[in-house]
């Protein structure tokens, strides 16, 4: 397998990209307004209703639509964890307290605003913070290539095989566990202690496996109790369809965002704030972009690279101001990669497998020491 050449950035204005993607910021930032807030009202009532058609059929006998639209509910939660929790509304004249970051998901609202495997400010230390911060490096969490690793000691079909457990799982199996565990190092850092693996256990049974399951498992089930035991089994067996159908659907639309033998992992640090958002486009991949339907499907992931610019604004404006990053990016020859979710998606598996490898490194055009940009965007900053 041939080597990939790492990107030249001695070809880039870097300086001159950089300038332009803070103008751009700024224009963001001056058109914030009502039109965003209504736009997110909108998001949540398409996944309410879904989740309320998907209720209304889950007891009468275990059926793919009820699993489906239930599916779909609990996966539009995660579009609105994923932008709430980056910070995406806190800027917008007139959000309500609910839709703000310091609020959304975190105490007793996890239960109403995300109830979710993944413990919320888990979840945001690892992804606003590690992801965001260190893209394509080895302090990415997210790095699909780099997490494999195990998977390529198999044979080729027992890896197959894997990733589709994986994909049917994964929000328990990996994201849950990871997330938590970074989560609680940081903390023992901090707090100079050393982590503890029965801590973990118990942390992650206590808060993520236990009040789910008890919750869409238990809870949800026994609601169908007037209709009898098959009502009951009917509602936990769609349920647990529907468990099946957000795990593969956020797989499916979140795994490839960074992986693909077109797409580069980084070994160093980048050397300037410029560099970092050079970075962030030749490490991301898009899928089809346009209209609320369409963007939806995708968990408004599809959006990737405008989201890792800019990680901090509404749903809205990625819609936007996408036609002027792939611009500028034209305009500079930094390469925009955006092709179907379908095709990504086999990008990724082929990572994950072995078959294929992501591109590697940066050359720049004189030797420096690469460092921790001065200051991380707004999104990312430690909690």
């Amino acid at each position: 397998m041939q080597k990939p050449l790492p990107f030249d950035l001695s070809k880039i204005d870097l300086e001159a990209f950089h300038a332009d993607i803070k103008a751009l910021r700024r224009e963001i930032d001056d058109a914030l307004g009502e039109d965003d807030l209504r736009h997110l009202y909108k998001l949540e009532r398409w996944g309410r209703t879904c989740t309320a058609l998907g209720l209304l059929g889950a007891g009468l006998a275990p059926n793919p639509a009820s699993a489906l639209l239930l599916g779909l509910g609990r996966s539009t939660r995660w579009i609105l964890m994923h932008h709430i929790g980056h910070r995406g509304y806190d800027k917008v004249p007139g959000v309500p307290a609910r839709y703000t970051s310091k609020v959304f998901a975190r105490g007793k609202r996890r239960f109403l605003d995300w109830c979710d495997w993944i413990l919320p400010e888990a979840w945001i230390y690892e992804h606003n913070v590690l992801h965001h911060s260190y893209t394509g490096e080895l302090d990415d969490r997210d790095l699909v290539e780099r997490n494999t690793e195990g998977l390529r000691e198999h044979s080729m079909p027992v890896r197959y095989a894997l990733m589709g457990l994986l994909a049917l799982t994964w929000r328990a199996s990996y994201y849950a566990p990871s997330t938590l565990e970074v989560y609680r190092a940081r903390h023992a850092e901090r707090d100079g202690e050393a982590p503890s693996k029965e801590g973990m256990t118990r942390e992650l049974w206590l808060k993520c496996y236990l009040p789910y399951a008890a919750v869409h498992f238990g809870l949800l089930p026994l609601c169908y109790l007037p209709l009898g035991p098959w009502g009951v089994f009917s509602a936990f067996c769609n349920s647990l369809m529907a468990e099946m159908v957000t795990n593969v659907h956020t797989f499916c639309v979140i795994g490839p965002n960074h992986t693909g033998d077109d797409l580069y992992r980084f070994d160093d640090r980048p050397a300037s704030r410029a560099e970092f958002f050079v970075r962030q486009v030749i490490g991301s991949t898009n899928f089809k972009t346009g209209g609320d339907l369409v963007d939806s499907a995708h968990l408004w992931l599809n959006y990737q690279i405008e989201h890792h610019l800019f990680p901090d604004i509404p749903m809205r404006k990625y819609q936007e101001v996408q036609p002027k990053v792939k611009a500028l990016c034209e305009k500079y020859g930094i390469p925009y990669v955006q092709e179907s979710v379908f095709s990504r998606v086999k990008k990724m598996v082929d990572i994950a497998v072995g078959k294929t490898s992501m591109r590697r490194g940066v050359k720049r055009a004189e030797p420096e020491k690469a460092v921790r940009p001065t200051s991380v965007p707004a999104a990312t900053a430690a909690i």
